[in-house]
């Protein structure tokens, strides 16, 4: 016969696994609704520079996070570094947008901006968005700003 401090830990035990079955759930399915899971398509970009960009980086529009990259590699052809950009279904790009590298302040991370742009036509799975921007690095504009500024002080 169990006492009532056992039946206790037993009915505590279960709502918490309860309580994290249904957390579970609310994860998945709020991944699911925001094109992390579910329907996806995949559009490709070709970068003179992915600073900071690996898989799993975020995409967004207009600020929001609406997907991932997924792929990145060197194009040995071009030179120029692919990414491969996991895109919810329900989100039509027009053929003339542009992916951006930026950053999220000084020290943050790196994320790819995408900007629709105003074509009729969108681009379709597999389609490269050909206006792009690269990573900026901060260091290099920095050492350029004080090069201008010794040069100046050498006149």
């Amino acid at each position: 016969m169990q006492s009532n401090a056992e039946r206790a830990e037993l009915w505590v035990g279960a709502a918490i696994l309860l309580i994290a079955g249904g957390f579970l759930f609310w994860s998945t399915a709020g991944n699911a609704h925001r094109g992390i899971g579910g329907e996806n398509y995949e559009l490709r970009a070709a970068f003179p520079n992915v600073d900071g960009i690996e898989v799993g980086t975020d995409v967004r529009v207009a600020g929001v996070k609406v997907g991932r990259v997924s792929a990145v590699e060197l194009n040995p052809a071009t030179y120029l570094a692919e990414a491969r950009l996991r895109i919810p279904g329900d989100i039509k790009l027009p053929t003339d947008s542009a992916a951006l590298i930026q950053t999220d302040g000084l020290l943050g991370g790196s994320y790819i901006e995408l900007q629709p742009g105003g074509a009729a036509d969108n681009l379709a799975p597999g389609d490269e968005i050909e206006d792009v921007q690269g990573a900026v690095s901060l260091l290099s504009l920095m050492m350029k700003f004080v090069d201008a500024q010794s040069s100046e002080d050498g006149k």
